[in-house]
C-alpha cells in the first residue's frame, strides 16, 4: 500500500500528475487544487489513495492529508465515485467543503462538473449524520470555554464540526484548539489554522 509518493513532477495535466521516482513514473489522478500547487520539474510529495480492481490499479494523489481525507469520505458516500469526488475537490478546498456540508450548501457542490442536486443532497445528508455521531466526544471543558465567549462559540463550534467532517477526532482537534487564539476568526480561518498546526 502506498502512503505517499515523492519525486519530480515529470508531467502535469488538468487532472493528472506524473511523479518520477528513480526513473519510474507514477501517474496520479489529482484535483485542480493539487495541480495548482505543482510545477513541472520541481520536487513534490503527494499523499496517495489506491483503487484496485480486476482490470484497474488507479492512484489518486493529494497535496495534503486533509484533501486525501475529504476524498476518502466523499467516495464512501453512496453514488459518489473517484471522478465525482475529484470534481468536488477541484471546486472546494477541504475547509470550504467541510463548511458547505455543515451549512447544507448544495450550490458549493453542484458547481462541480457532473455533480447534480441529488448527489449533493446525499453527500450533505450522509456526512452531516457523521458529524452528529462523532462530535459527542468533545471535551466538556472546551464546550464550556467556547460558550463563555458567545461571539466565538458559534465559529469554534462550526470549525470543530467541520473538522470532524474531514475525519479528525476529538483527541486530535482539542489540543490544537487550546493553543489557538480564535478571537475574531471565522470558522474557515479556524479550520485552516488547525490544519496547519496538524501538519507540523
Amino acid at each position: 500500500m502506498f502512503y505517499h509518493i515523492e519525486g519530480v513532477v515529470a508531467e502535469l495535466e488538468p487532472n493528472l500528475a506524473v511523479l518520477d521516482c528513480g526513473g519510474v513514473g507514477y501517474a496520479l489522478s489529482v484535483s485542480a487544487g493539487t495541480v495548482s500547487q505543482l510545477s513541472l520539474g520541481a520536487k513534490a510529495k503527494l499523499y496517495v489513495t489506491e483503487s484496485i480492481g480486476e482490470t484497474n490499479f488507479d492512484l489518486y494523489g493529494f497535496i495534503s492529508k486533509s484533501e486525501k481525507r475529504c476524498f476518502e469520505m466523499l467516495t464512501a458516500v453512496s453514488g459518489v465515485g473517484p471522478k465525482a469526488a475529484l470534481s468536488i475537490l477541484s471546486c472546494n478546498t477541504p475547509e470550504r467543503l467541510a463548511m458547505a456540508i455543515l451549512n447544507g450548501d448544495e450550490k458549493a457542490l453542484t458547481v462541480a462538473p457532473g455533480i447534480g442536486k441529488k448527489i449533493a443532497q446525499r453527500v450533505i445528508l450522509e456526512l452531516k449524520d457523521k458529524i452528529g455521531k462523532e462530535t459527542a466526544g468533545y471535551e466538556p471543558s472546551f464546550t464550556a470555554a467556547a460558550a463563555a465567549v458567545p461571539a466565538q462559540s458559534g465559529n469554534v463550534g462550526d470549525a470543530v464540526a467541520a473538522l470532524t467532517v474531514l475525519g479528525y477526532s476529538a483527541a486530535e482537534i482539542n489540543p490544537v484548539l487550546r493553543k489557538l487564539d480564535t478571537a475574531g476568526m471565522s470558522a474557515e480561518q479556524i479550520i485552516r489554522a488547525v490544519l496547519k498546526q496538524m501538519v507540523k
